[in-house]
């Protein structure tokens, strides 16, 4: 069964699948990022064609989510899927032609641990990943959104608005199946973050949890914003690239890291209208009073 890790794009998704897979899929714990490939993609266009499904045609893609799943990933082992997809149940809107589409069930979906982290701050690591102006991420975080429609490489992913992405997964709430990690909670305090993730995971696996401290404490110290930036510049990272566009061009992923600091990047007019419109979601969270 599949434990997503679902997130808006630059939430801090690759911080958690590097603590996991170091911790989980290596022998030691020490991070490399060939490790990553344990935790696929959803959706993905290779298993589509696998299954025979027209990766051109997006209504057809949605209707077989729940045959891939059933298709790739069995009932009797857990796995971890990353997602940038909303969750929907129901109606696709904004997209013209209404249709109901699942993303995912019961039968096939074990949990949810979905990261998030303050708008202001995606909006500017959003703006430096993808080449836009802060306005143009700006105006795409608060609208419906396909992420990868014209890229060769990335499957069509329905993105929605990060209000709507945010709110949509939280339906897993009321069955116990899901874990709210904020990307500032993991970065000021990765220790006791990383090891709240770990003991969800045990309790979704009804297994009693415990602790190997070794392999805890590598994966700590091998996924730091340092180790990362350096170990970027020496490999090839191949999530760092702009896949908006239709172009293999690379971008620095580990750029900014702690120090991207929304005060010093947003103007006025951005920073008030994204607080205005997420204003419910954002004093939630605490990213405002």
């Amino acid at each position: 069964m599949i434990i997503w890790l679902a997130s808006y794009p630059k939430s801090g998704n690759t911080l958690v699948r590097s603590l996991l897979s170091s911790y989980i899929f290596s022998k030691d714990g020490n991070f490399n990022f060939k490790l990553l490939r344990n935790i696929k993609q959803f959706p993905d266009n290779s298993l589509f064609k696998r299954i025979g499904v027209d990766i051109n045609n997006e209504q057809e893609m949605y209707k077989n989510y729940i045959n891939l799943q059933k298709s790739f990933y069995d009932e009797k082992t857990i796995r971890f899927i990353k997602t940038h997809s909303c969750f929907f149940n129901g109606a696709i809107y904004g997209q013209g032609k209404k249709e109901e589409f699942k993303f995912t069930d019961g039968h096939n979906t074990l949990g949810v641990i979905y990261i998030v982290r303050d708008p202001r701050n995606v909006v500017t690591s959003y703006s430096h990943h993808f080449q836009q102006t802060i306005k143009e991420s700006s105006d795409r975080l608060l609208s419906y959104q396909l992420l990868g429609k014209d890229s060769k490489t990335y499957c069509t992913t329905y993105l929605g608005s990060w209000k709507y992405h945010y709110n949509s997964w939280k339906v897993f709430e009321k069955y116990n199946r899901y874990l709210l990690i904020k990307y500032e909670d993991l970065v000021d305090d990765t220790e006791k973050t990383f090891l709240k993730i770990l003991k969800f995971i045990a309790h979704l696996g009804k297994v009693k949890f415990t602790l190997d401290k070794e392999k805890f404490n590598n994966a700590l110290k091998t996924t730091s914003f340092d180790k990362m930036q350096k170990l970027e510049a020496k490999e090839t990272f191949v999530e760092a690239r702009n896949y908006l566009n239709n172009t293999s061009e690379k971008i620095k992923f580990f750029h900014l890291g702690v120090k991207n600091d929304w005060k010093k990047l947003l103007d006025v007019e951005i920073k008030d209208n994204l607080e205005k419109e997420l204003q419910n979601e954002m004093k939630e969270l605490n990213y405002l009073k």
